[in-house]
């Protein structure tokens, strides 16, 4: 029997996870292409001629596999007779999954989603996974929670991170991370530093890379337990032992109107409804009947975000000029229109600037390609010109103060013409159920 084609649609994440667990080494299947989805990649690889290499694919593709960019899809599936297009990647709404589907379905090929059941890895040590309907909504800040209170209770701990493998894929099949010097060692750019970066602060280890069968062979040497922090609001790319949903009130609705968030929604043991702080009820009364409609055999845990101004400089803010910089991913795709950083300066009484003005070079590109973006910088750097793009944009507004409500330290990363105050964000428990005793009933059934 003739191999089936296919064209897996990604966005350089789980695109190749599932490749790996499923096409990989399939004698049923011939994988021509994978695309690239330059509207989640910001500024990235659109237009770079890229493999996926030989030495990753497997036996059946000594010369690799095509990255074409996903715009040429249609054109693809004409000239070779492609029979099915997978729908691959994360944090996309349900209509335009199906217009992806009918560029592949008025094209010829069948257009096809594939369960978890068939993509998740089980480990050998217990997994708890945090995901979330939406990007932005916290998962970092309940991965690292749920870390600290395991660490606390005694356990040897490893987070492993949802990829973004912008650079060398055969240097990023397994990656750890532990030390600064890890992320110059892997070349990460600002979206991966945002990720690394807040465990490392904390003398935490996290893993990530392109094959997550290795990764999770190697995290086991070293822990107890494994923690998935899932990009975007990916799907977990292990069998989880518990799992955790982070949902937004701050963008009601959106946990039944994206994929595959509500995936995680149907699927988690517990909900997190994070930011209740910043939440209006009626948002809040929304987000909790869409909860009980998609699960309601899953617990409800209740969380503040609580954002706080770096120790000893929060005079820095009140009455000043201030040019506000967030995580780039949560405004762009996650089409957030503010952050921590822009929540410090209202709470502390500054006043923001308009960024808009003073925009250099591929600066301009991203917000006329995000025009809910106003009165804040995205911190952007996929590649040096990028970087230098947003450094030449902050030093060039004319502010006192940078606030960074990014998760990294701008401050080591770009050469600023003014004093950097960084915000931090965690969670607040409010009554219970709770993260805590969620993992204690978790520890209780490991023993």
């Amino acid at each position: 029997m003739a191999k089936k084609k296919v064209v897996i649609i990604g966005a350089l994440g789980f695109d190749f996870h599932c490749f790996n667990t499923v096409f990989r080494d399939n004698e049923d299947y011939e994988v021509c292409a994978f695309t690239i989805a330059g509207e989640q990649n910001v500024g990235t690889l659109e237009e770079q001629d890229r493999k996926y290499p030989a030495e990753l694919a497997g036996k059946l593709y000594p010369n690799g596999i095509p990255m074409i960019i996903e715009p040429r899809m249609e054109a693809f599936i004409k000239d070779n007779e492609i029979e099915e297009v997978i729908f691959a990647y994360s944090d996309v709404p349900h209509q335009e999954v199906m217009h992806k589907g009918s560029r592949a379905l008025s094209y010829g090929a069948n257009y096809r989603i594939i369960s978890p059941k068939f993509t998740q890895i089980k480990s050998n040590k217990p997994v708890v996974a945090i995901t979330a309907v939406r990007t932005g909504c916290g998962k970092s800040q309940v991965s690292r929670a749920v870390y600290r209170y395991l660490v606390k209770k005694g356990f040897k701990v490893v987070a492993i991170r949802e990829p973004m493998p912008y650079g060398d894929l055969i240097e990023q099949t397994c990656m750890r991370f532990a030390e600064y010097s890890d992320l110059d060692k892997y070349k990460c750019t600002i979206e991966e530093r945002e990720e690394y970066e807040p465990y490392i602060e904390q003398g935490l280890v996290i893993y990530s890379g392109v094959d997550y069968q290795k990764i999770v062979d190697e995290a086991e040497k070293e822990a107890d337990i494994i923690i998935f922090d899932g990009g975007n609001n990916e799907i977990s790319f292990y069998v989880p032992d518990l799992m955790f949903t982070v949902v937004d009130p701050l963008r009601p609705g959106h946990e039944v109107e994206f994929h595959p968030g509500e995936v995680n929604a149907r699927m988690c043991d517990a909900f997190v409804l994070n930011k209740l702080n910043s939440a209006k009820p009626e948002d809040v009364k929304i987000v909790e009947d869409n909860m009980k409609m998609l699960n309601p055999n899953a617990a409800v845990i209740r969380t503040n975000s609580m954002v706080t101004v770096e120790s000893g400089k929060e005079g820095m803010i009140k009455g000043k000029k201030v040019l506000v910089v967030e995580d780039g991913p949560t405004l762009t795709h996650g089409m957030m229109a503010y952050g921590a950083g822009m929540i410090a300066a209202r709470e502390n009484e500054g006043i923001v600037v308009d960024p808009k003005p003073y925009l250099v070079g591929g600066m301009k590109k991203v917000f006329e390609e995000f025009p809910h973006l106003d009165d804040i910088v995205p911190a952007m750097g996929y590649n040096d010109e990028q970087i230098k793009d947003m450094e030449d944009t902050i030093n060039a507004v004319p502010a006192d103060v940078v606030i960074d409500g990014s998760p990294i330290d701008l401050g080591k990363l770009i050469k600023c013409n003014k004093p950097i105050v960084r915000i931090d964000y965690d969670i607040e428990a409010i009554g219970t159920p709770s993260i805590e005793s969620m993992l204690d009933d978790l520890i209780a059934k490991l023993k």
